[in-house]
Order: structure tokens, then sequence, then C-alpha cells
């Protein structure tokens, strides 16, 4: 199952989910023409979800549907970043590896993309990087969580690509903020994959999710989840214990290597049990 947002020439999407028995829309299943993804998340659980798929007739779903999707939405309260979170990746960066605490930062939602649209590279930059990473996103109203408890917290999973101005970047630590906040520079989907199905598609654990930074179809840098210094629960409740977490937060767990980009690339992010998501690069 995986939740999704429909483009519509309006502008306007609806959400729908892409099941083993086709494409069904946010009408079949109880939901108004109104109802966006965002809300999905905070209102219906994963498995109330997936129980009003399964009361569907087989004449609600769509076989081959041919569709254009868009971001699942647009507008998260927040959208928090983690750098160099494989230590293999700080190598490349010759950059130190965080010690006891995570490297995070905050991205603003007009730096959002989905699959198929395109990355601009802006005219401030002469070097731009993206990263593949995995994305959880937040089902429920989250604070001082503890971290056994924390997934518990995550309606689903998505992936991401994570853009930046490195050559900002380089010149000083502290453009961070700068070098990450470009116009299209944040893409994510290209739906929404509850949890427990990643787990259920990686063998039941989330350490042995693969990520990987794929540039014009060839895998440049892949690692594990499980050789993140700081794993995904340990994540959520740490921002948790920063400040409140809502529903369609989004957390970027971090990359396995950064790839630089040139008009007329395609990058992708290849997360084993997700579809994997896909953008070009073009000049701004």
């Amino acid at each position: 199952m995986e939740l999704l947002t429909l483009a519509r020439p309006s502008g306007h999407g609806v959400t729908g989910v892409l099941h083993e028995r086709g494409l069904i829309q946010g009408p079949a299943l109880g939901l108004s023409a109104l109802h966006d993804t965002m809300q999905v998340l905070s209102e219906i659980p994963a498995h109330e979800l997936r129980q009003r798929i399964d009361r569907a007739p087989d004449s609600s779903f769509s076989v081959h549907p041919t569709v254009r999707l868009q971001a699942p939405y647009l507008h998260p309260r927040k959208i928090w970043g983690i750098g160099i979170n494989y230590a293999e990746h700080a190598a490349d960066l010759g950059a130190a590896v965080p010690e006891g605490e995570p490297a995070s930062f905050i991205k603003g939602d007009h730096t959002i993309i989905g699959d198929g649209d395109q990355i601009p590279l802006p005219a401030q930059s002469g070097r731009v990087t993206a990263e593949a990473e995995l994305g959880l996103v937040i089902g429920r109203y989250c604070r001082n969580v503890d971290v056994h408890q924390a997934l518990s917290y995550v309606w689903g999973a998505c992936a991401i690509l994570d853009q930046t101005a490195e050559d900002i970047l380089m010149r000083n630590p502290r453009y961070l903020t700068r070098a990450k906040n470009f116009p299209g520079f944040f893409s994510f989907g290209p739906g929404i994959t509850p949890v427990n199905e990643l787990l259920e598609r990686n063998g039941g654990r989330l350490e042995d999710v693969v990520v990987s930074t794929v540039l014009n179809g060839q895998p440049i840098h892949t690692n594990t989840v499980a050789n993140m210094l700081f794993p995904p629960a340990y994540l959520v409740a740490f921002h948790s214990q920063v400040m409140p977490l809502f529903p369609g937060d989004i957390l970027s767990t971090g990359t396995p290597g950064a790839v630089s980009v040139k008009p007329g690339d395609i990058v992708s992010a290849r997360i084993s049990g997700l579809t994997e998501l896909a953008n070009s690069v073009v000049s701004s």
C-alpha cells in the first residue's frame, strides 16, 4: 500500500492509494474530495486505511492507471534533515563524525518537489549535490517520546532526495540553512508506505533497508540503515525532545553519499521496499 497524491489541472491534488489490486482514489475510501494526503496521515492510522481498502469492491480500483503524481503534500509543519549520519559519508566530505548527538537542520516547505519534477540549479551556486535518504513521516503528535516507542508515532516511510549548494556550504558551515533551502532542494515520494509494510519487504528489520544514491541509472553510494550513526527510532525520539513533531512532519535520516549534479542529469533515491524516486536536473 502506497499513499499518493494524484495531480489535477486545477492544482488541487487528489489522494489515492496504490495497492496490489490497483489504484483507488480517496472518495472510494470515504474521503471527501477536499481531503489531502496530510489530513489522511493525521486522521486515519495506516491499519485503518488498510481495512478500508480491504472492504472496497474491485470496481473501485483502476488496474492499469495512467496518472501523474505530485509530491504527497506541500506544507508540512517542518522538515528535519540529518547531516552526516553515516561514517563513510563523513569521510567523503572530510568532515568530523558527530559525537553523541545528531547534526540536524530544518528546511522550508518551498523546497518541496515530487517524483518526476525538475531540480533547478540556483544561480548562486556552482556545485549542487543530491543525496538519497530514507524519510520518516510522522502520523500523530509526538513530544518527549521514548526511543522504544518512537516508531509507533511514524505513519510511514518515503524516498527523499535532499539537495545542497555544496560550494556555499564549504565556504562556511554557518551557511548551512542557505545551502539547503533553494527551491527544488527537497524531493519526496512518489508516495508514503506504512512502516510495517517496509519492514515486511526487508525481512522484518528496518536495519536491513538499503539506501542508494543513483545518478543516471548508476548507483554511486549505497549503505544500509544498520550503519547509521543514529538509527531512525533514536532520531524521532531525540527530535521530539527538541520540539513537538506533528502529523506530516518529515525526518530525512541522512544519506550514504552525495553526487554532484548538472543540467541533463537524472538523480534517483533507490530504497529497498519503496518505489524509486527520480528527478531531472535543469538550469534555473
